[in-house]
């Protein structure tokens, strides 16, 4: 399963559905910030030689991350439910995803509800 941290504009990122960030919004930021590759898809070989690969609209990975292909490294950013999704984030992707968070006018949280950097300013 693994960690994960959320790009959200609600109070809670359980109820990302009360102040969603559509799929729209996202794909339109990902034109705009060159360092993302809209990929679609994510995949990754278990350690017993097993290919996992998982598909949805708004995955994408951020090329410019510092250990980018090392050791099949990605830092993948996934839309799903009113919100942008990171499992378990190294300190320079929480950095990114507090620069995409401004952008959006939301704020990083964690599944244990602690948010991480500035708070967001209300998108106008």
């Amino acid at each position: 399963m693994g960690y994960e941290v959320h790009i959200t504009r609600a109070k809670q990122w359980i109820e990302s559905g009360q102040a969603p960030i559509s799929l729209r919004e996202w794909l339109a930021y990902m034109k705009t910030d060159p360092e993302f590759r809209l990929d679609g898809f994510a995949e990754a070989t278990t350690p017993q030689g097993e290919t996992i690969q998982t598909e949805s609209e708004g995955l994408a990975v951020w090329t410019a991350y510092s250990k980018h292909g090392v050791g099949e490294n990605m830092a993948w950013f996934g839309f799903s439910e009113d919100q942008i999704i990171v499992k378990n984030p190294d300190e320079e992707i929480l950095r990114k995803m507090m620069q995409i968070g401004k952008a959006l006018g939301a704020k990083v949280q964690g599944d244990d509800g602690e948010e991480y950097g500035e708070p967001a300013s209300p998108r106008i």
